[in-house]
């Protein structure tokens, strides 16, 4: 069905084809009731007629239909039973009149699957119209989303920033005044053993908490990764978290990495600061490996770690479901934001987490 379809709209494309194909179907007809005229006798070339006039009424259409009865019946007048008859004789008429009856029910059977065919060739048409304007709007509709988690994401890191400043410029100051304030009683009263150990202890405390506080702005949004770089940035942070974690954490930096556009710096030292988070919550592991490199206009971080990995029932659940913890898909969409993807391979011990970013890409949205 579908294939004598496609052959009916092909021919009805064209003006001139139906009418030619009715011509050569009703001579071919004709010239096979001729070669057969001896075996089945006078009146029996219409066997050979219906074949091609139900030929017309399904391809070809209404106009080529009734040319192909014309010059079928022309052709039986005059050609294929050119035998004299008496004059009273009302056997070809007869014959005739039931061919053109006959043809006429063929024509309008012809006709009305030709106007069934289109009018559901129609209705497919538009059912496919209604799905690609309904997939449109479900992609204008995830870009928006994407849109929106980028945005909420670089809210969070201003903020962040915010902090950071505000924490480094007004406690942090305070804390450093307090602590000479502190030192200066100290020396004063040195001769009072107790009230001078309870002092010694006293700025101790002061001091681990000043060093407390600039951890947290530190963390929160470290002004190295504005001044200095990704690369140092990530340094002092992968050393600070190893001394805070006594996970071994081995790190691979190229020496001349340089700089990268603020918000693909940014995100990439989200990404590797998340996952060695979740390696020292989750994968028990003693060692962690950051690798980051930059080749053809790409990022690449690589941060694996040689722990318990993720379950399997747990990994099913990822790839059945797209489901991620509320860090993961945060990076994720960090990511895709940017251009980039990520992947997260955890076949055997351990976890691989990669990522992939273009500069170029990053750069434009940074821009935009």
């Amino acid at each position: 069905m579908a294939t004598a379809s496609l052959a009916s709209a092909r021919v009805s494309k064209s003006i001139l084809a139906p009418y030619v194909m009715a011509f050569l179907a009703t001579v071919a007809g004709l010239f096979i009731g001729a070669a057969l005229n001896p075996f089945l006798g006078g009146y029996l070339p219409y066997l050979t007629l219906f074949p091609a006039l139900a030929f017309c009424a399904w391809y070809c259409g209404v106009g080529p239909s009734i040319l192909s009865v014309t010059l079928s019946l022309l052709a039986v007048r005059y050609w294929v039973v050119p035998i004299a008859e008496p004059t009273n004789s009302y056997v070809r008429p007869i014959g005739m009149l039931v061919f053109l009856l006959a043809s006429g029910v063929v024509v309008y059977m012809g006709e009305a699957r030709r106007r069934e065919i289109e009018r559901l060739r129609t209705e497919q048409c538009s059912l496919e119209e209604r799905v690609q304007e309904r997939t449109a709007a479900l992609d204008s509709a995830n870009r928006d989303l994407r849109t929106l988690s980028a945005r909420l994401l670089q809210l969070q890191d201003e903020e962040r920033r915010r902090f950071a400043r505000e924490l480094h410029d007004s406690v942090g100051q305070s804390l450093a005044g307090l602590t000479l304030n502190l030192s200066a009683v100290r020396t004063d009263i040195e001769r009072l053993a107790k009230t001078a150990n309870a002092l010694s202890e006293s700025e101790a405390i002061v001091q681990e908490m000043s060093k407390e506080v600039r951890t947290i702005s530190y963390l929160l949004h470290p002004p190295m990764l504005d001044e200095a770089g990704l690369a140092s940035a990530l340094r002092w942070y992968v050393e600070g978290f190893t001394q805070r974690s006594k996970i071994q954490v081995e790190a691979e930096f190229p020496d001349d990495f340089g700089r990268l556009p603020q918000e693909l710096e940014t995100a990439v030292f989200r990404v590797v600061q998340e996952c060695l988070t979740n390696i020292h919550r989750h994968s028990g592991s003693p060692t962690a490996k950051v690798s980051i490199a930059r080749f053809n206009g790409l990022v690449r971080v690589e941060v694996s770690d040689r722990g318990k990995g993720i379950a399997p029932e747990k990994r099913h659940e990822m790839e059945a479901s797209g489901t991620l913890g509320v860090g993961l898909r945060g990076m994720r969409e960090r990511i895709l934001q940017l251009g980039g993807r990520m992947e997260i391979a955890s076949n055997g011990p351990g976890t691989v987490v990669r990522v992939q970013v273009p500069v170029a890409h990053s750069a434009e949205t940074a821009a935009a």
